[in-house]
């Protein structure tokens, strides 16, 4: 019988990637292979380098706990940082050698018979796994809007998350379409180069002050040089991500973040001159609803004479512009679409098909009983196949802290399986159903349920109403990967199989 090309295949090799790689290196389990679209590391921030584009929590909590950096140009990294941050980290722990660029994994289905995952590529071709990570993350698969007419136009258009530095912006007319965080960003940076920008907004969005500066040459030296220093500033990051998000999310009641939010929100919206303006820009949704964004300018923007907020509805677009439900053409050179990303949509969740158990599609799965995985991670009918940002895993908090701690389950039970000389690991259904209605129980307590987040057009919610984020303290999601019971997953032995006992080789 064919033995699998590798132990462990993981999916994707942007930080998520990155981090298992490095995890299962050093846990002895040498025997992986990343498979990336793209033709370097980075994820995100290898597909997404518009104009403007940051990490948008301090730098000092986007960051791995055992790679921390303490020479960041700002508080909020711009893109390349981060880029960079992502090339350091691959080249000092070898991940390039590992990962097989340029590939896109199509289809992924389980060979009961053997216990292997059989994953079909973009070029044709199959790679066999005994295990299989999911690390592609959610914000990846560009969603263009449907809008009537979208191909048909002649200027140039650019998604956000896949842009064209070739295309020069200087003396042209521009339409931005979307105003969600890529759109708060791109905005500012392009508003002083083009002749006129038209920004057509569906849904205003909650800009808050961005607590953001360049740090000193004299800071970064001392947080190098003083014991604990770049720990005294991690923690500080971490303590302010986690009251501005996890618990302001999911304990609404006890942390009135949102109240405060929406404060700081309409002081801001002070700077906008133009009352019919500024009343255009004010949600009508509490703070919360869906992702705000922290800009310093973003709303300032739309102070100068050459910007131009629409929010009459887009009827359709035509070979020289965008058309209006009123009737108004605005003319343009640039199609800029800001509109994101799919995140619960089929197509992203998961982004190729998953065929587990007796045939079991695992976005059927999820469209008949609603999105969840056993701690984010794991579904029952889907051995040895392990998600990085699965249903009900991320709280919230820096996803660097998904990351390890997501990583950190998943070696538990690698380890598991290896000491029982298992081929297959599967969490039991009543573990997952223990889980999923732990989570929902908890969530009268979110934010997300305020009556005004009906009119929010939020992606958090998916198809069925939900809200898939974990309702816990980070701290909580960190004591779980180190203390939930093993023995919420089965662990087995293939029927016919000629391969070693996992991990004997390592």
């Amino acid at each position: 019988m064919r033995t699998a090309d590798h132990e462990v295949v993981i999916v994707g090799a942007g930080f998520s990637g990155i981090g298992t790689s490095i995890r299962l290196t050093q846990a002895g389990i040498h025997d992986h292979l990343l498979v990336e679209e793209g033709d370097d590391v980075g994820g995100t921030w290898y597909w997404n380098t518009y104009p403007g584009v940051a990490v948008d929590i301090p730098s000092f909590s986007y960051q791995f706990s055992f790679e921390r950096r303490t020479d960041w140009s700002r508080i909020y990294a711009p893109g390349k940082e981060l880029r960079a941050y992502a090339d350091d980290i691959a080249t000092k722990h070898g991940v390039r050698a590992k990962t097989r660029f340029g590939t896109r994994i199509t289809g992924a289905t389980f060979d009961e018979d053997v216990h292997l995952w059989r994953l079909e590529t973009s070029a044709g071709d199959e790679i066999t796994a005994r295990f299989v990570v999911g690390a592609t993350g959610v914000l990846t698969q560009p969603k263009p809007p449907e809008i009537e007419g979208l191909s048909s136009f002649g200027g140039t258009t650019i998604h956000t998350a896949r842009w064209d530095h070739s295309v020069d912006l200087r003396g042209k007319r521009v339409a931005v379409i979307g105003t969600g965080a890529s759109a708060v960003q791109l905005i500012p940076e392009i508003a002083t180069e083009v002749e006129h920008l038209t920004v057509f907004q569906r849904t205003p969005i909650w800009c808050l002050p961005k607590p953001d500066g360049p740090l000193p040459g004299a800071v970064k030296w001392l947080m190098g040089k003083i014991p604990g220093g770049d720990l005294a500033a991690r923690a500080a990051s971490q303590a302010f991500v986690e009251i501005t998000f996890p618990l302001a999310a999911h304990y609404s009641a006890v942390v009135p973040f949102g109240k405060l939010g929406e404060k700081a929100g309409l002081r801001a919206l002070q700077e906008v001159r133009d009352p019919e303006v500024r009343e255009k820009l004010t949600p009508k949704y509490a703070v919360g609803c869906k992702r705000p964004s922290f800009h310093n300018s973003y709303l300032q923007t739309f102070n100068r004479e050459n910007v131009l907020l629409e929010t009459d509805p887009i009827a359709r677009i035509t070979k020289t512009g965008v058309r209006t439900e009123a009737g108004t053409l605005h003319k343009i050179d640039v199609l800029i679409l800001a509109t994101g990303f799919k995140v619960f949509e089929h197509g992203n969740m998961p982004p190729f098909r998953v065929t587990g158990r007796d045939g079991l599609d695992l976005e059927a799965f999820w469209d008949e009983h609603r999105f969840q995985a056993y701690e984010g991670i794991s579904v029952p009918g889907f051995p040895n196949f392990f998600i990085v940002l699965g249903p009900y895993g991320y709280n919230g908090s820096s996803y660097f802290n998904l990351i390890e701690t997501q990583t950190r389950h998943i070696l538990r039970v690698l380890k598991r399986a290896r000491a029982e000389g298992a081929t297959a690991a599967e969490v039991r259904r009543e573990a997952n159903d223990r889980y999923f209605h732990a989570m929902l129980a908890r969530r009268g307590g979110q934010i997300f349920w305020q009556d005004s987040c009906a009119v929010a057009n939020s992606y958090y919610f998916d198809a069925h109403g939900d809200v898939p984020f974990r309702p816990a303290p980070t701290i909580e999601t960190v004591w779980r990967s180190l203390r939930f019971d093993l023995d919420d997953y089965a662990y087995t032995r293939a029927p016919v199989t000629a391969d070693e006992p996992v991990g004997a080789a390592a």
